[in-house]
């Protein structure tokens, strides 16, 4: 059971993990051990209500592709274990972010007192600058 959030989790059978060579250079025991994880995530054969499969497709995210499956690959630690539970904790990171509705912006006006200290501070700062021109006399 992987959890996501209080009352989100998703079944273990959902994820597919599967290992491979990381890329790039390595000691003597790149091209024999499979270190990488590759995670893919169907969204939409997933546990998970509609509105969140929607969230989560809109997203936008490279990582998406356009059968709606989330491929994340973890090659940063040297063992496989370490791997997948980074894939999976990026997993559960980016499902959290998707799924986090914004709150909605309430348009407020500024009072009717700071309005007036506002304008105030505008008649004094013109008096400072009248007052540097030149004098007549």
């Amino acid at each position: 059971m992987i959890f996501i959030k209080h009352n989100i989790s998703l079944e273990e059978r959902e994820v597919e993990i599967h290992a491979m060579r990381a890329q790039g250079s390595g000691g003597q025991n790149v091209n024999k051990v499979s270190s990488a994880i590759h995670l893919r995530f169907d969204i939409q054969a997933s546990s998970l209500s509609d509105l969140h499969k929607q969230r989560l497709l809109e997203s936008n995210d490279s990582r998406i592709n356009k059968e709606g499956i989330l491929v994340i690959k973890a090659q940063q630690f040297r063992t496989q274990e370490q791997n997948k539970l980074d894939a999976l904790q990026r997993l559960q990171q980016f499902i959290q972010v998707a799924i986090l509705v914004p709150k909605t912006r309430k348009l407020t006006k500024p009072s009717k007192n700071a309005r007036r200290r506002r304008l105030d501070q505008k008649k004094q700062r013109s008096q400072i600058k009248v007052m540097r021109g030149k004098i007549n006399i």
